[in-house]
């Protein structure tokens, strides 16, 4: 085994359960790799929603906990809280963080609370049978959308921005070497920090959306569907329709991190008492 992997897997959890071809493996060690550059693992917890994406934590050997559907977010405010010392990364899917979960989101990215979410989005509910979620585009197939999507999807990172998040960055399992980057950049970031991860599900999004389990097709459809912010400035608006952009797309520092604003300001009514 990698010598990362001897560090920080926890070897009784293996094998992994995904599916031949699943992101959530790119996602797992591009995670690994950054927590060992960011040098956080002796005050490290880790949180997982449920999904495939939601046992991307269990394979870390770390403080975990594995919660309820759409509540990864608040179990992990409340851990925080607790103890502000902690570094929380939160693992959610699309449908978790953005569909159950969505009030959650947008709180947490409100509050600037130094918690890391990275949002795995595979435009569909892949544990549970392939459903239509909160990020299949629309007018694509789905096992509750014979006919077609009907609905429009979010943009999560406009989302997140538009809520309060302080960094937001966009990657793909086609770019593991940038996504492990911006995972460390998020990690080492004081506040809400978003990381969205576009990634291929062969299973299901594969074969009912996209028409191939292939995953190597899959992810040059996804590579071929992104253009980097510093490209994007140089096309039209017509050119961008359709792409993902892909890189740090907003990085604040100045806004207050709402554990270290909670915590001074009890400690100055004590002081005053």
């Amino acid at each position: 085994m990698h010598l990362l992997g001897e560090k920080y897997l926890r070897k009784k959890a293996l094998p992994l359960l995904w599916c031949p071809g699943c992101g959530n493996g790119t996602i797992l060690n591009a995670t690994v790799r950054a927590i060992d550059n960011s040098g956080i693992r002796e005050r490290l917890a880790l949180v997982g929603g449920i999904g495939c994406s939601g046992w991307i934590p269990v394979y870390i050997d770390a403080d975990v906990l594995h919660v309820l559907h759409g509540r990864a977010i608040p179990f992990a405010t409340g851990l925080k809280m607790s103890d502000p010392d902690r570094k929380v990364i939160v693992f959610s899917g699309d449908g978790d963080c953005l569909g159950i979960g969505g009030n959650h989101f947008i709180h947490g990215a409100r509050r600037n609370i130094d918690l890391t979410v990275i949002m795995v989005h595979n435009q569909i509910y892949g544990m549970t049978g392939g459903q239509v979620a909160p990020t299949t585009p629309t007018a694509y197939k789905t096992k509750t959308s014979p006919y077609g999507n009907p609905e429009m999807p979010f943009d999560a990172c406009e989302l997140a921005w538009a809520s309060g998040a302080t960094y937001i960055a966009r990657w793909t399992t086609a770019h593991p070497r940038q996504l492990s980057k911006a995972i460390t950049e998020a990690i080492d970031h004081r506040g809400f920090s978003f990381v969205e991860v576009l990634t291929q599900c062969p299973t299901q999004a594969g074969r009912v959306i996209h028409g191939t389990a292939d995953p190597a097709k899959l992810l040059d459809m996804i590579k071929a569907s992104t253009i980097s912010v510093s490209a994007a400035t140089e096309k039209s608006a017509e050119e961008l329709a359709g792409k993902f952009l892909i890189g740090t797309l907003h990085h604040d520092t100045q806004r207050p991190e709402f554990a270290g604003y909670y915590y001074e300001k009890i400690h100055r009514a004590a002081a005053a008492n």
